[in-house]
């Protein structure tokens, strides 16, 4: 997973978990290919957003090691925050090339994210585009959170405020991602389900400015005008935002990659024809709720593929299943 900063306590952090809820051991490693991180109190740095990134990178794992208890997870740091705009992504995009140069990682979990209007040159995301492009030919699946703001997004300048009007994050609104929206589980203390899911009421969800609807994309939109690539394609738990999705998905592909004895690569068109599949490949409709955010209408779920919640959800064993045999 890709992250900024890391976090120096994550062991221990990982060790205690474990022994809560009866994990074995998660098998962690450390990648700092620009260096080692700052700590959150060295001069420069916003401690406030290190010591968010600290609670990401508990969280990213944590999911992952849910979901996928034997998976090794590799945690890949930048030395520099990530922020609105282009601040920190040619970090991040170097240091995934480090991840694809030496094959270290079959799914690369990205929680972070910027409006697409928020880069001052578009076309700087297109440089970006090569990296990922480099670790598809690698064979590597890259997911992302869509974003904790439903259609609105926060401004570059002034990250306390939003958009008025409806925009989705990069890079969820990239083609070569599969971007992972939010959907809230209603159980019981004992965690039966009690109800169907719904979506997470903040889930980023949209369409891009940047990038045209891809062909595996347009069957399941055949009704959309809007001419944009369609944010997210899947949504799983996330009560504590998108951050949580993405990993958690980042864990159920990486139980598909280990069924595939192997990497999967670019899952997205085999994801869009296992969602017209329906409920025989593992996908789990959401019907209910919206991503309207304080004065940006949203959009709404509801049967089939949507704006809001992309297929839906998963039956996590049957669509493991499923997407290992389509990705053959």
């Amino acid at each position: 997973m890709l992250v900024s900063y890391g976090d120096p306590g994550l062991e221990r952090f990982m060790a205690d978990y474990d022994a809560q809820y009866g994990f074995p051991a998660a098998d962690i490693r450390r990648v700092e290919p620009l260096g080692k991180p700052p700590s959150c109190t060295s001069p420069g740095v916003d401690t406030e957003s290190c010591q968010a990134w600290v609670s990401e990178t508990r969280l990213d794992v944590a999911m992952v090691h849910s979901l996928a208890p034997q998976a090794r997870i590799v945690v890949a740091a930048s030395p520099v925050d990530e922020t609105q705009g282009e601040t920190g992504m040619p970090e991040m995009t170097r240091v995934l090339d480090h991840l694809t140069r030496h094959r270290m990682a079959d799914v690369v979990s990205m929680s972070f994210g910027s409006v697409e209007q928020n880069f001052a040159d578009p076309a700087s995301v297109l440089a970006y585009d090569a990296a990922f492009d480099r670790a598809r030919a690698a064979g590597m699946t890259l997911v992302a959170s869509s974003g904790d703001l439903g259609a609105s997004g926060p401004l570059r300048d002034d990250p306390d405020r939003h958009y008025d009007r409806r925009v989705v994050a990069w890079p969820a609104s990239d083609p070569r991602v599969t971007a992972v929206g939010g959907a809230l589980l209603h159980v019981d203390p004992q965690g039966h389900r009690i109800s169907p899911d719904t979506l997470w009421p903040k889930s980023g969800a949209g369409h891009s400015s940047l990038f045209a609807r891809p062909a595996w994309q347009r069957p399941a939109t055949a009704g959309d005008v809007a001419p944009g690539r369609s944010v997210p394609d899947i949504v799983m738990q996330g009560a504590a935002g998108t951050s949580q999705s993405a990993p958690l998905f980042a864990g159920v592909l990486a139980l598909a990659a280990q069924l595939h004895h192997g990497p999967l690569g670019d899952i997205n068109p085999a994801l869009y024809r296992l969602g017209a599949a329906g409920t025989t490949a593992g996908i789990v409709d959401v019907t209910e709720g919206s991503n309207t955010y304080a004065e940006v209408t949203g959009f709404a779920a509801g049967l089939g593929f949507d704006t809001a919640s992309g297929w839906g959800t998963v039956d996590v064993p049957r669509f493991v299943r499923a997407l290992a045999r389509a990705v053959t």
